[in-house]
């Protein structure tokens, strides 16, 4: 079983081939290029170093949200032309899931940060119990206090720490510093950001309990309607479909 991993979601850009169990190649980047400029050139790459054929892929693992808008719908495009060209399924894999599985196997309770703007996170929370994987609050947009209050309940019912990890920690550090009286545990750097090799290990797990989806069917999990979508309410404006060019309708 071949299987590309594809991560976008946020500012970091990941594509990954893993095989069976062995992670053939990961190409990582978190630099200011926007994600159209890089992912399909990364997937190319990885193709080409481990001399992978695309027809010998067997499924497209993708980073299914939340996250950034603009980056799901580029992951979102590359994992669909792939896998409809190919005719192999897609395993959409919830990004902070695949970020909290950086670190499997972890003791403390896992609390995965991306920055949502308006003062919330895109956060859940995880553990692993018996080697297991598990999710112990579903993902959702959340002010990052009330969070932080969450993981520390969790940790605490547990007699657990946490670990805070993600591409928003850049930004949150400091404040879940003064909001945990320095308590809270943070990933390294090599583990904290979105790994796409990340995506494809939970990718084949969920595959292999029937979780999957067509090239068709498969659309990224938002959460929260685009900026754009929410000024146009608030303006009392409807959101009208795009005309098709040929019949006007």
């Amino acid at each position: 079983m071949k299987i590309l991993g594809i991560e976008s979601a946020s500012v970091t850009a990941s594509a990954a081939i893993l095989s069976d169990d062995v992670l053939l190649s990961e190409y990582t980047a978190n630099y200011k290029k926007t994600h159209s400029e890089t992912l399909l050139p990364m997937i190319r790459e990885i193709l080409a170093m481990t001399s992978t054929a695309p027809e010998e892929l067997t499924l497209i693992a993708v980073s299914a949200g939340p996250g950034s808008f603009t980056g799901l719908r580029i992951g979102a495009a590359a994992a669909k032309g792939l896998a409809y060209a190919l005719g192999i399924p897609i395993v959409p894999v919830p990004t902070l899931d695949a970020i909290a599985y950086n670190l499997a196997g972890s003791g403390d309770v896992l609390c995965p940060l991306l920055d949502a703007r308006r003062g919330e996170v895109y956060s859940g929370l995880y553990e692993f119990t018996g080697g297991e994987f598990s999710v112990i609050r579903e993902a959702e947009a959340v002010p990052l206090a009330e969070q932080v209050r969450r993981a520390e309940e969790a940790a605490k019912e547990r007699g657990k720490a946490v670990t805070y990890l993600g591409d928003g920690l850049p930004v949150f550090r400091d404040r879940i510093r003064e909001l945990t009286e320095g308590r809270a545990h943070f990933a390294p750097a090599h583990l904290r950001d979105q790994k796409a090799g990340s995506v494809a290990a939970l990718g084949k797990a969920l595959y292999e309990k029937g979780i999957c989806s067509d090239a068709v069917d498969f659309i990224p999990v938002y959460l929260r309607k685009s900026q754009a979508e929410q000024e146009r309410e608030a303006m009392g404006l409807s959101i009208e479909p795009a005309l098709d060019p040929e019949t006007k309708a």
